[in-house]
């Protein structure tokens, strides 16, 4: 499995490409300008190394508690974190849900303190507008920070698929392989085989 430093660099060094590849696709700078953006802080910030005491974990500075219950919850390179889209929809999802509640938290207080009062059914109504105004904004950040992930996860693979060539070889996965296949055979229940009847002879 790649170290930190090595998503790192594969982040960096293939932004140029996502770039060139997002600029040919939509043909726009605007959200060629969002898909880079997106994928080089889902490389960075919102890895699925999250599920662990990472670099990006680190990169979160004082406000990296926030992952802490995500690390309790979430297993190891498991589906929900390393998994392609469903780990990029559950970490923005997660995201999405403090910056809602930190937000709404920071208005109570700022209403409490300095009595201003929030028209709450406006502010969400704004909300809700800015999305259907700006779908092809949202999906190009989510296409971004999905870009991001699955080159984490697709170099996590990579690295530990070549790692185990290294140790067994092309023989030693091709015999395990084999195993795997003999264990399923012999984990089935042996069908009976049924003779056929026949009638006694009567006299």
């Amino acid at each position: 499995m790649p170290s930190g430093q090595t998503h790192d660099r594969i982040t960096l060094w293939t932004l140029p490409l996502v770039t060139g590849i997002s600029l040919g696709v939509t043909r726009s700078s605007d959200l060629t300008l969002i898909v880079s953006s997106g994928f080089l802080f889902s490389g960075l910030m919102l890895s699925p190394d999250l599920d662990l005491y990472s670099r990006p974990f680190k990169r979160w500075g004082w406000l990296r508690w926030i992952w802490i219950p995500y690390q309790k919850v979430m297993r190891h390179r498991s589906l929900f974190s390393h998994g392609l889209i469903i780990g990029t929809t559950l970490r923005v999802l997660y995201l999405a849900v403090w910056i809602i509640g930190l937000g709404v938290l920071g208005l109570a207080v700022v209403q409490v303190f300095r009595e201003v009062r929030w028209n709450w059914q406006e502010f969400g109504q704004d909300a809700e507008r800015s999305i259907l105004q700006y779908q092809a904004q949202w999906l190009a950040l989510f296409v971004g920070l999905e870009l991001g992930a699955m080159s984490h996860t697709l170099s996590d693979q990579l690295g530990s698929g070549y790692k185990r060539f290294k140790r067994q070889g092309w023989q030693g996965i091709l015999r395990k392989k084999r195993s795997r296949r003999t264990t399923r055979k012999s984990s089935q229940p042996a069908v009976k085989k049924r003779t056929p009847k026949t009638k006694k002879d009567k006299g």
